[in-house]
């Protein structure tokens, strides 16, 4: 599973690619990788509404990996399903290893 190109270097850390579907049944982050569109996808139970499903995103990637929410910023589609999210302190390497483990 190629999920490398969906993680980029940035500065002291890295920004990940991710396709996002808010409103599910169940709250799974990461949920797979899709090899076309080269994006980490996950699922929110949180409604697409005043920010809660972004929230609710920013959150649990900080628990996946282990850092504050305030060093998780999306840094690209704040109002769309495709995110690019900036992880700082987290190389691409490191993101890549927490990412397959929960797949």
């Amino acid at each position: 599973m190629p999920i490398r190109d969906a993680i980029h270097t940035k500065g002291n850390g890295c920004i990940i690619d991710f396709e996002i579907n808010p409103g599910s049944s169940k709250l799974v982050v990461p949920s797979g990788y899709n090899i076309w569109r080269k994006r980490v996808e996950g699922k929110l139970t949180e409604p697409a509404q005043k920010g809660k499903a972004n929230d609710q995103f920013i959150q649990e990637l900080s628990h996946i990996f282990q850092i504050n929410s305030s060093s998780v910023t999306i840094v690209s589609g704040a109002k769309t399903t495709k995110k690019s999210v900036h992880l700082e302190n987290v190389g691409p390497k490191a993101a890549e290893d927490v990412l397959e483990q929960y797949m």
